[in-house]
């Protein structure tokens, strides 16, 4: 499962979701994580309601399950569901191994509800034909 962390240093979740400088992805199961890709954005990221600043960061996670936020905007709350990726907040900036080691316990027990739907997410369904097939007789 993929997880991004919506963030201003790359070490800690410490950024609104809209005006973060960066997207650093992870990836992530009950036996470990390695980084992914860290999605840089620009400067021009101030909080003004232009909600197509937002595009750029919802197709740089598209492919997570979840993300971690300092604060996310309503309506960019809502396009984040709606791409089937859970928002999570954080009270206070928080670091992101710290955050990662946090889920990687809970992906070890019995992970709640939500979270076995966010895993689903990465699981591709895959159908073998070939199997199906079955013989016709003239």
């Amino acid at each position: 499962m993929k997880i991004a962390f919506a963030t201003q240093d790359q070490q800690r979740v410490d950024a609104h979701f809209g005006w973060a400088k960066h997207l650093a992805v992870y990836q992530i199961d009950a036996d470990g994580y390695q980084f992914v890709q860290a999605f840089p954005f620009g400067e021009d990221l101030a909080e003004d309601g232009n909600e197509d600043k937002l595009a750029p960061k919802l197709e740089a996670i598209k492919d997570c399950a979840i993300v971690y936020v300092a604060a996310i905007g309503g309506s960019a709350a809502a396009r984040v569901v709606a791409s089937k990726i859970h928002p999570i907040k954080v009270t206070q900036p928080e670091p992101i191994l710290e955050l990662l080691d946090k889920m990687q316990v809970v992906l070890k027990g019995t992970p709640p509800p939500w979270l076995r739907k966010a895993l689903l997410k990465d699981q591709e369904q895959v159908h073998d034909f070939e199997d199906d097939e079955e013989e016709v007789k003239s």
